[in-house]
């Protein structure tokens, strides 16, 4: 963990000499909007305003959650273990619209409550998924301490292979329980407020959900200003890994996407753990779940996306990639107006 006290601001000097780039092409000042900001952004991670994200990666982390026995779900803990298969395999949806838009998807066993035989899942299994939040922690402070570092290893090992971005991913059932009690205490609000339908929970399972969220919260009695502490008791495993996913990528200077509302709230347990990451992060796009919106404002970053999006797996943070695409193609390539003689716009106050 100690790693994490090197975490600096991106380069501010290196963002500005994107934007300089952005403001030479023949077009009006600004006019891609959070495009041309992501476009920084990245520059300012790599170090360099010649942004390259043509080595892409999505990392899905496949974990088990023990709340599930309280009925917070439509399906039981055994389908994690069957998702994860189909995904490290390249059958799941992340799979195709990976190989869609160029990039390779890495599965993680961090904590699903089988034991896998699939030479394709890296294991970095940690315990046979998480205890029920409703009557304990999900686990110890040392497991989450673990599984964030199991988060920022894969970040190096993936730089050292040549991936210039990453996409945030997760699969396990029960984990849009785990993160709406998570983001209950860290952004101060109530579990109604914050808890959703999950994948597709009629009325009576959602007030179901909800009273075991509110019942986790008092049972736990987290410290909502110690994030680990939060992360320990109430999170999932594939939560933390996603979270060291998010501070591995500011050690690393490799930007990591931001996926739906799961991913957020890992992203934001990282930003409350080292603040400064948050330059290395990307906002895809806005969850349909009701947590989505407030994360991404808690966290301070705009979702280029907003398409009631709630599947999971990273599939929301991997669309961000052919956008990105798109506006690198004029970035790098587009006409500029020193080249065809035309007088420069400027910015007007």
């Amino acid at each position: 963990m100690n790693r994490i006290n090197d975490i600096k601001p991106s380069d501010r000097s290196v963002y500005n000499a994107a934007k300089k780039r952005w403001d030479s092409i023949a077009k009006p000042l600004g006019s891609l909007g959070l495009f041309e900001d992501a476009v920084c952004r990245i520059a300012a991670v790599h170090g360099t305003p010649d942004v390259d994200i043509s080595r892409r990666t999505a990392v899905v982390f496949c974990a088990d959650n023990g709340v599930v026995c309280e009925g917070v779900s439509q399906s039981d803990s055994s389908v994690t273990a069957l998702c994860a298969l189909e995904i490290a395999e390249g059958r799941s949806n992340i799979n195709a619209l990976a190989k869609a838009y160029g990039a390779d998807v890495t599965a993680i066993d961090i904590g699903i409550s089988e034991d896998m035989d699939c030479a394709d899942l890296i294991n970095r299994k940690i315990s046979h998924g998480t205890k029920n939040i409703a009557v304990g922690a999900a686990m110890t402070r040392k497991e989450a301490e673990f599984a964030l570092c199991v988060g920022m290893d894969i970040v190096k090992e993936l730089k050292v292979s040549g991936v210039n971005i990453i996409v945030s991913g997760e699969m396990g059932i029960g984990n849009t329980t785990t993160s709406a009690a998570i983001a209950s205490v860290l952004l101060g609000l109530a579990p109604r407020e914050v808890t959703g339908r999950g994948a597709g929970l009629d009325s009576a399972g959602l007030a179901r959900k909800t009273a075991v969220i509110e019942r986790a919260a008092k049972v736990n009695d987290p410290d909502k200003n110690d994030p680990l502490d939060v992360l320990a008791k109430l999170g999932g495993f594939d939560i933390a890994g996603m979270a060291g996913l998010f501070l591995g990528g500011a050690v690393c200077h490799i930007p990591i996407v931001i996926d739906g509302a799961i991913s957020a709230v890992s992203a934001l347990l990282a930003k409350r753990i080292a603040p400064d990451c948050t330059d290395y992060m990307l906002a895809s796009h806005v969850s349909a779940e009701p947590v989505g919106k407030l994360l991404l404002d808690a966290i301070g970053l705009r979702p280029v996306i907003t398409a009631q999006m709630r599947l999971g797996e990273g599939t929301g943070g991997i669309m961000l990639l052919p956008l990105l695409d798109g506006a690198l193609s004029i970035y790098h390539n587009a006409h500029r107006f020193d080249d065809i003689g035309l007088e420069r716009y400027t910015e007007k106050k």
